[in-house]
């Protein structure tokens, strides 16, 4: 047996997952994601019903930080090797991270909400794979914030299509690299047509139909 060969095993919690799952939230950016899934966590405690938001731009800036993030307390080789951009292999990697994370929170029987552009259907797919396989089939609820590309670009609260339209950010979601809207998502948000309150009424109608909230 090599010395290098990496033995682990997995350990099955004592603590009954039945309510866990991963809430997944796609969409553009400027789509409403994070501020639907932070409504919907708001609801799930006024309930005392364990939840947490996992953001994509708060993972950045840790778990999935940048090579230049890194740099500050790394060498830069291992900067640029576990360092993140928005290249595909990296949005792949960054994807398949928090699909483990969230993973991890559904077996303790929490709810993750998670929001990232997660621009590709493979990606997503691998993580509803990541997240079903330990737990139930329905444990990977996928939630399409469907927000015409002319309304994020409107609302742009942090600038980024103004910059992509000027040539000073490559690969942005919408405009120089494709977003792949979900086929058949567990929920489906009209994110330019209703309000927040709708929104989240919405996930939280649909978790108790799925029996993961108590009416």
């Amino acid at each position: 047996m090599s010395e290098n060969k990496t033995i682990v095993r997995w350990h099955r919690p004592s603590v009954s997952r039945s309510r866990g799952c991963v809430v997944w939230f796609t969409g553009l950016s400027g789509s409403g994601k994070s501020t639907v899934a932070n409504r919907v966590d708001e609801l799930l405690a006024e309930r005392q019903v364990s939840a947490f938001v996992l953001d994509g731009d708060n993972v950045r800036h840790g778990l999935n930080a940048s090579p230049e993030i890194l740099s500050r307390n790394h060498s830069e080789e291992f900067a640029n090797r576990f360092g993140l951009t928005f290249a595909p292999l990296d949005r792949e990697e960054n994807i398949r991270r928090i699909a483990c994370v969230g993973e991890l929170f559904a077996t303790a029987g929490l709810i993750a909400l998670t929001a990232f552009v997660s621009p590709y259907r493979r990606d997503r797919e691998l993580a509803r794979q990541v997240i079903s396989g330990q737990g139930a089939a329905d444990d990977f609820i996928e939630v399409f914030v469907d927000t015409p590309l002319e309304v994020c670009e409107q609302r742009d609260p942090k600038g980024l299509y103004k910059k992509a339209r000027a040539g000073e950010i490559k690969n942005f979601t919408g405009i120089d690299d494709p977003y792949e809207p979900p086929l058949k998502p567990e929920i489906h948000l009209a994110g330019g047509s209703q309000s927040i309150d709708e929104l989240a009424a919405a996930v939280i109608s649909y978790l108790q139909q799925r029996g993961k909230l108590t009416a």
